[in-house]
């Protein structure tokens, strides 16, 4: 039989200062530390030792090279000092794995999902007791909830986004690509706290915490961006005929081998809407090719490439072009329908009453999956992947009742 678990509450630092400005209940002018080699690492993990809490932010290169990497890893700890540490110096972060996955040593974050997975990607590492405050203000109902935004509500200072879309893989890092680095980590403690605190107020403690485990859990995606069907990613692609998503999947191949070679995000080859105009006009002229890529200087010797790609579809046998439909689910049932449907008004109609977002309540996906098990218990409910256990306590008979 489902049952609601207690647990403990949810691990967070607490202020020495409820004032507004107040950031965190450590050393104001805590040094700021480089690990660019294993001996510094070594000695962070021994420093980290017996620390109650780290905030934690990860900076990338995705915007600026093929495949993405961890570049940056801004790391705070509670009552400590903050370290900025150099994976591109110090590849191996064995010596802080068991700082990770320690139970006992709460990981604060905001918007984790992606630091987690590719730390994770990267590293080989694994997390354990979490806290994210981008997910415990969606679970308070915040309309904003960036960083930025958040900060500003709770603690009453303002965050510079300027270096957001930088090349972190680039060194050295500017003064002020440090600093607004460290600003990502600076004010998690103190967010952390204030959340906390709100979330046991509203009685929704139970929800966070196993929202943080499912943030803990997460894996990296196994990529799909050189299989050839990864053209059907690519917005209006699906309204195409199959012979017109022939020439579509060849233009993709083309850009993604491309990208690979300049070591270039593929949008910044061809946009993804520049793709869809040419699988539609399909021009096959090195001049029409020429026209349609006008935007694109830096492809200009690639003008033939790209029209021997869209001649290759174009004269693909009827058995080669993609199927019409990409492989996955099948048309729901008209009574899945009809559930979906039902719970879909239950969502938005309790949405509405708690002032959530609606994928906090239910999202479409879970939506979907509870209307094709049709659960007829609590346990049976339970079990739905994504569900989750605290929707089961706060709604679980008028979920059933919904899906019925």
């Amino acid at each position: 039989m489902y049952r609601a678990v207690a647990a403990p509450p949810i691990a967070a630092p607490r202020p020495c200062d409820q004032t507004p400005r107040a950031l965190w209940c450590g050393v104001p002018d805590a040094p700021t530390r480089w690990i660019r080699t294993a001996a510094q690492l070594d000695q962070l993990a021994a420093e980290l030792a017996g620390v109650r809490a780290i905030g934690i932010d990860t900076e990338a290169d995705s915007l600026h090279h093929y495949a993405e990497r961890v570049c940056l890893i801004q790391l705070t700890a509670y009552r400590g000092a903050s370290w900025l540490i150099d994976p591109l110096a110090v590849p191996d972060l064995t010596p802080l794995a068991p700082v990770f996955a320690d139970p006992a040593v709460v990981k604060v974050v905001h918007g984790g999902d992606n630091d987690v997975t590719s730390m994770r990607r990267d590293f080989g590492v694994t997390f354990r007791t979490m806290f994210d405050t981008a997910i415990a203000a969606r679970l308070l109902g915040d309309a904003e909830v960036g960083l930025q935004a958040l900060v500003r509500a709770e603690l009453g200072v303002e965050l510079s986004k300027g270096s957001q879309r930088d090349d972190w893989s680039k060194r050295p890092l500017t003064a002020k690509q440090e600093a607004y680095a460290l600003a990502d980590v600076a004010h998690l403690m103190a967010l952390a706290t204030r959340l906390t605190t709100r979330l046991a107020d509203v009685g929704r403690t139970e929800w966070a915490r196993e929202e943080f485990a499912a943030l803990a859990a997460l894996v990296p995606a196994p990529s799909t961006r050189t299989e050839p069907d990864g053209f059907r990613r690519i917005k209006g692609s699906a309204a195409l005929s199959r012979r017109k998503q022939a020439v579509l999947r060849e233009l993709y191949v083309w850009r993604e081998a491309r990208a690979a070679a300049a070591d270039r995000p593929p949008f910044k080859i061809v946009g993804p809407e520049v793709l869809l105009a040419l699988a539609e006009t399909a021009p096959t002229s090195v001049d029409g090719v020429a026209r349609a890529l006008a935007s694109y200087p830096r492809q200009a010797d690639q003008h033939a490439d790209v029209a021997a790609a869209i001649a290759r579809g174009l004269a693909l046998p009827e058995r080669e072009l993609p199927s019409p439909k990409a492989e996955g689910r099948a048309a729901p049932s008209a009574a899945v329908k009809r559930r979906i449907a039902a719970l879909r008004t239950w969502r938005d109609a309790q949405a509405e009453r708690l002032r959530l977002d609606p994928a906090i309540v239910l999202s479409q996906r879970v939506i979907e999956r509870i209307a094709a098990a049709a659960p007829g218990s609590l346990d049976e409910l339970a079990a739905i992947d994504g569900v989750r256990r605290w929707r089961v306590a706060e709604w679980g008979p008028a979920l059933l009742a919904a899906a019925a």
